[in-house]
C-alpha cells in the first residue's frame, strides 16, 4: 500500500504541471518526493492519478463494465449502477464530498459548461458520449449529486431486442415509411431500439438525425447528424433542437429523426411529415402508448398551436407508436404495445392497440391490428 498523502502530493505536482500523469512522469513526481517505489506501485499509481486527473476518478472502473448503461452517484457514499438488471449498490466510494464536488466540476469544465455555487446544476455530454447531469449544495443538501448515462457500446439486431412477430411488424412498419415515433419512461431503450430500425432503412436513404447528444448510432450507410449547442457563459450562442429540425429540412432528408421530441420543435417535426416527409420518426418519454397524444398536445400547445390544430396535424403527420416499458423487479427492458393513432369522432387522436406483448412471452392483437397489417407489405399476422 502507498501512503495516501504521497499520492496526493505526486497529483498536486503533476496537476500543477498541467502534463498526463503518465508512467514515467509519475515516476519523476516521486523521485521529486524522495519516494522509491517498485514499478509495480508506480504503475498503481499512474492508474489512479490518471484516473482522478482526467479520467473518472473512482468510477473509471464500473464505466468500464460492457453491460453498464448507468452510474449514480448520491454523495460520497452511494454509488449506484443500472447493468441492465435493473440499480445496485456498489462497494465504490469518495473520500467525501470534496472529492465528488471536485469530479464533477472538472467532468464539466472538460464539456465546457460551469458548475459552481452560482450555477449548482450541470446538464452536459462529455467525450465518447457519455451523458453528466450534477447537482451541488445547497440545492443537493444531502451533497453533491452525478448522474452518468453510457450509450450503447453496439448497435443491436432488431430480432435481439424484439422476439418474433414483434420484429416482423416493427420491419414492416419501416419499410412502408410510416411515421412513428418510440415512446417509453427513461431508461426503457428507446435510443436502442430506435438505432436497430434505422439500421435497417433503405441504404439509398439519407437519414437525418437531429439530437441534443449523439446518441443514436444506426448501422446505415448515409447518415448526417446534427447536434444542438448550450449556450455559453454569457448566454449566448445555443442552438436548439427546433433550430435543428428547420435546417434538417433544407439538407434534402429522407428520412428525419428527431432523437427525442421533448419541445417546440414538436410543431415543425409534424409540419415536416406533413409536406411529404414520409418515414420520419423520434422518441418521445410517456408513461403509456395512449398518453402519447396528450403529450405531444401539451408540448405543440406550449409552442403556440391551439388543440384542434395539433390533432389535425398529428391526424395527418404520425401513424405509429411503439412503446417499450421496463419490467420491475427484473428491470427487463421490452416492447409492451404497438399502437396505431387514429382519429375518433370528436377529432381527437387516440392510440389505438395493435399488438400488446406480455412479459411472458405473449402476443394479442388488438383492434388496430387489421388496419395496420393493411399497410405493411407482406405482413399477414392480423388476418
Amino acid at each position: 500500500m502507498v501512503a495516501p498523502d504521497l499520492v496526493e502530493a505526486v497529483r498536486v505536482r503533476l496537476a500543477r504541471s498541467g502534463l498526463e500523469p503518465t508512467a514515467a512522469r509519475v515516476a519523476a513526481a516521486l523521485r521529486a518526493e524522495r519516494a522509491v517505489l517498485g514499478d509495480a506501485e508506480v504503475l498503481a499509481i499512474a492508474r489512479t492519478l490518471r484516473a482522478d486527473l482526467i479520467g473518472a476518478g473512482p468510477l473509471e472502473g464500473l464505466l468500464a463494465e460492457p453491460d453498464v448503461t448507468d452510474v449514480l452517484v448520491n454523495g460520497a457514499r452511494e454509488v449506484w449502477i443500472d447493468d441492465g438488471r435493473g440499480l445496485r449498490r456498489t462497494s465504490v466510494t469518495f473520500s467525501g464530498d470534496e472529492e465528488v464536488r471536485r469530479l464533477a466540476q472538472r467532468l464539466a469544465a472538460a464539456a465546457g459548461r460551469r458548475l459552481d455555487d452560482a450555477s449548482p446544476y450541470v446538464d452536459a455530454r462529455l467525450a465518447g458520449g457519455v451523458r453528466l447531469h450534477a447537482v451541488l449544495p445547497p440545492i443537493a443538501p444531502d451533497g453533491p449529486c452525478m448522474s452518468l448515462r453510457l450509450p450503447s457500446r453496439r448497435t443491436f439486431t432488431l430480432e435481439e431486442l424484439v422476439p418474433g412477430i414483434g420484429a416482423a411488424v416493427l420491419r414492416g412498419i419501416l419499410a412502408a415509411r410510416l411515421a412513428f415515433l418510440v415512446s417509453g419512461g427513461t431508461g426503457t431503450g428507446k435510443t436502442t431500439l430506435l438505432s436497430a430500425m434505422l439500421s435497417l432503412a433503405d441504404p439509398g436513404e439519407r437519414l437525418l438525425l437531429v439530437e441534443d447528444s449523439a446518441e443514436l448510432r444506426p448501422r446505415h450507410p448515409h447518415v448526417v447528424r446534427l447536434e444542438t449547442r448550450p449556450s455559453n457563459l454569457e448566454g449566448a450562442g445555443g442552438v436548439v433542437l427546433r433550430d435543428l429540425v428547420r435546417q434538417a429540412l433544407r439538407m434534402r432528408p429522407d428520412r428525419l429523426v428527431v432523437g427525442e421530441v421533448r419541445g417546440a420543435e414538436v410543431v415543425d417535426l409534424l409540419a415536416a411529415l406533413n409536406t411529404g416527409h414520409e418515414g420520419g420518426c423520434g422518441t418521445l418519454h410517456a408513461n403509456a402508448a395512449t398518453d402519447v397524444p396528450a403529450r405531444l398536445e401539451a408540448l405543440a400547445c406550449a409552442a403556440g398551436l391551439s388543440r384542434e390544430a395539433v390533432h389535425s396535424q398529428l391526424a395527418a403527420a404520425l401513424d405509429v407508436v411503439v412503446h417499450l416499458v421496463r419490467d420491475p423487479g427484473s428491470g427487463q427492458r421490452r416492447v409492451a404495445e404497438i399502437c396505431v393513432l387514429e382519429r375518433d369522432a370528436s377529432g381527437l387522436v387516440t392510440a389505438v392497440p395493435a399488438l400488446t406483448f406480455g412479459s411472458d412471452g405473449s402476443v394479442a392483437s388488438g383492434a388496430a391490428a387489421p388496419g395496420l397489417a393493411a399497410r405493411c407489405p407482406g405482413l399477414s399476422w392480423a388476418s
